[in-house]
């Protein structure tokens, strides 16, 4: 009864079918501990031509992850916005997903670990969250062990030294607060709160941090004019040598790769930890390079503090890994980078313009919780 009640208000203030993610949201008496608009938030502004046409030269939208059956819409990513902010969803309402997500830091963490519910590490660096929604393979973590971004935003929940919730025991309690009824009700029409609703709305908000705002961006479609020399200079290293992983206007990538940390992979077997595959030990997700100048430190196991020292290894420190890319060889051994100092200063010239200062600032992507619990 009280779910019917809740979708009939919100049908009755709002003025529409809730979950449209168009409509005007001024149902908020239950919202108290929320900064939420009355309008909610614009979570899918129009995008540059070379995200939706087709016919566009450095057309980038076959990248696009986001599945038909879960489209991001204004509500849906509100209400992924307050889950991914909510402690509550661990254990002892200490860490949330932002935790080890953080706007200003390109959504990831300056810590080479971070720290769980209980102040255990985790297995891996976090990974900045920009663009996640164009990963063509749809894949997620490290190793690419979540088929999904709607599965692997569950993960790190139940994970024991991550959150350390189940599933049964959250959606039980979201249903209890004031608040969460009346943004399941908004996002999907009714206040039932499911995993699959949860799942689908956090994807959802993450899917929207979609980065295109940065100094790069605003060359696209003048060929770079506004770019400084060094950074122009920085554009032609990067185009000739790092775009062979890191493609196209977004700097993504279509999968994994081994770029030859070790000789041997013996702590972390990347995605082989997941497919068991010997040609797949030491492989890792390639990461957008979005945001790389706020993202540190960097790699799977956060080992370079700088993006110097990333440079750097291709430079002297790549190492004859038997999986190690075919991109990264000349006559089956490591092709080392030929780079001045100079140059080394001009690609990270070039890396910076990839900043998004927008995406690192909005509002809509902060913590909209007044008090913490």
């Amino acid at each position: 009864m009280r779910g019917w009640c809740l979708f009939w208000v919100s049908i009755v203030l709002l003025g529409c079918n809730p979950g449209s993610g168009t409509a005007p949201v001024s149902y908020r008496q239950d919202l108290t501990n929320l900064k939420l608009p009355q309008t909610p938030f614009d979570y899918t502004p129009a995008l540059p031509g070379y995200f939706t046409d087709s016919t566009h030269p450095r057309y980038a939208g076959h990248y696009d992850n986001m599945p038909a059956n879960n489209p991001t819409t204004d509500v849906g990513a509100t209400l992924g916005r307050v889950l991914f902010y909510d402690t509550r969803l661990s254990a002892n309402n200490t860490i949330s997903c932002a935790s080890c997500h953080q706007q200003d830091k390109g959504f990831s963490d300056d810590a080479v670990r971070s720290e769980g519910f209980q102040g255990g590490l985790t297995g891996r660096h976090s990974m900045g969250l920009a663009n996640a929604r164009f990963y063509p393979n749809g894949r997620f973590f490290w190793d690419e062990r979540a088929p999904t971004l709607e599965a692997q935003v569950l993960m790190p929940i139940q994970d024991p030294v991550e959150m350390g919730m189940s599933l049964s025991t959250l959606t039980g309690l979201l249903s209890s607060t004031p608040e969460y009824p009346v943004l399941f009700a908004e996002a999907y029409g009714s206040d039932d709160i499911t995993e699959e609703r949860i799942a689908r709305a956090l994807a959802q908000f993450v899917r929207s941090m979609i980065s295109y705002q940065t100094k790069f961006d605003e060359g696209v479609d003048t060929n770079w004019q506004n770019l400084t020399s060094d950074e122009t200079e920085g554009a032609f290293l990067f185009s000739g040598m790092c775009a062979k992983c890191h493609q196209g206007t977004l700097q993504s990538s279509k999968g994994a790769a081994n770029n030859g940390l070790d000789v041997e992979s013996v702590f972390d077997l990347g995605i082989a930890s997941d497919t068991d595959l010997a040609e797949d030990v030491g492989k890792f997700k390639i990461p957008s390079l979005r945001n790389v100048a706020v993202t540190a430190p960097y790699m799977h196991d956060g080992r370079f503090a700088t993006l110097e020292q990333v440079i750097r290894h291709y430079l002297t420190g790549l190492q004859a890994h038997e999986n190690l890319d075919a991109r990264l060889q000349v006559n089956g051994s490591p092709q080392y980078l030929p780079l001045s100092q100079k140059q080394i200063e001009q690609l990270m010239a070039f890396l910076n313009t990839l900043t998004d200062h927008a995406l690192l600032t909005d509002e809509k992507f902060s913590n909209p919780f007044v008090n913490s619990f």
